[in-house]
């Protein structure tokens, strides 16, 4: 067998092994109630009854989708606007300890989010932050911009400081540089960065389950772990993979629509 047979193989391997658990996610979620633990590669027969179950009014499900969208998407913004400013001056000044405070930047990222549950509960508590949506989206963002920051170094140290030189000498200001000649150039990278930010805040979950008890405060991932079944002792398995499916379909959508731009961002910053 050639080689290239075998890396087509290693590929088609690692593609099964990371689509299984969503495949059988999805088989799961379209199986009926009392066929949930049938081991069956498909569903027979056929049921949307798990579906219906997720978007019952009690569940609260669909509010919650929407609170989802609205923390992970004031959590992109912001992280990208601190970040693209942050990122571009790594990348760009001269300074004592430039790759000691970079090192310190995406350090922060190795904490486990756990350990900031009993600080982030004392001060907002405090400051009355309980039950809102900043309470869930500041901690987000400080949670995503390590990576944020670090992305967007490595793909503004790539762009040539000509580029920069050259707007200047026709009349503008560094501002005016980096607002009119840089960041449309650094779309790409800024463009790739978004979508990473905006999966990692979408799938927050401990910091939401623990700062929010309000039910139409919660998001996704939190209201799907706490469906009931219909007694107290019942699991709604069917009904957590047709939530899990749902949440899942928007962050699929959203890669395969943008594909090319994300590969070109993540690449553009390897390459001078």
């Amino acid at each position: 067998m050639s080689v290239l047979r075998w890396r087509y193989l290693g590929i088609a391997a690692i593609v099964l092994y990371c689509l299984a658990p969503f495949y059988w996610m999805l088989v799961s979620s379209l199986r009926r109630t009392n066929d949930i633990f049938d081991s069956g590669p498909l569903p027979a027969p056929l049921s949307l009854e798990s579906y219906r179950a997720a978007f019952a009014e009690g569940n609260g499900f669909l509010r919650a989708l929407l609170n989802s969208f609205v923390v992970a998407g004031v959590t992109t913004v912001l992280a990208l606007v601190v970040a693209t400013v942050a990122a571009y001056a790594l990348a760009r000044l001269e300074f004592r300890g430039k790759n000691l405070v970079l090192a310190l930047i995406i350090a922060t990222s190795m904490f486990p989010g756990i350990s900031l549950l009993v600080p982030l509960l004392e001060l907002f508590s405090g400051i009355g932050w309980i039950n809102t949506y900043q309470a869930m989206i500041v901690p987000s963002v400080g949670i995503v911009l390590p990576l944020a920051v670090w992305n967007l170094t490595a793909f503004f140290r790539q762009m040539p400081h000509e580029l920069e030189e050259a707007a200047q000498i026709d009349g503008c200001t560094p501002a005016g540089a980096f607002r009119r000649v840089i960041l449309p150039l650094a779309a790409p990278g800024v463009f790739t960065t978004a979508i990473i930010t905006f999966i990692a805040a979408w799938n927050e979950f401990i910091i939401a389950l623990s700062v929010v008890n309000r039910t139409e405060l919660k998001t996704a991932p939190v209201i799907t772990s706490q469906f009931t079944g219909t007694t107290t002792f019942d699991s709604p398995f069917g009904t957590q993979m047709a939530a899990g499916v749902i949440v899942t379909i928007p962050l699929v959508v959203l890669v395969l629509l943008f594909q090319r731009r994300i590969v070109a961002g993540l690449t553009a910053g390897g390459v001078k």
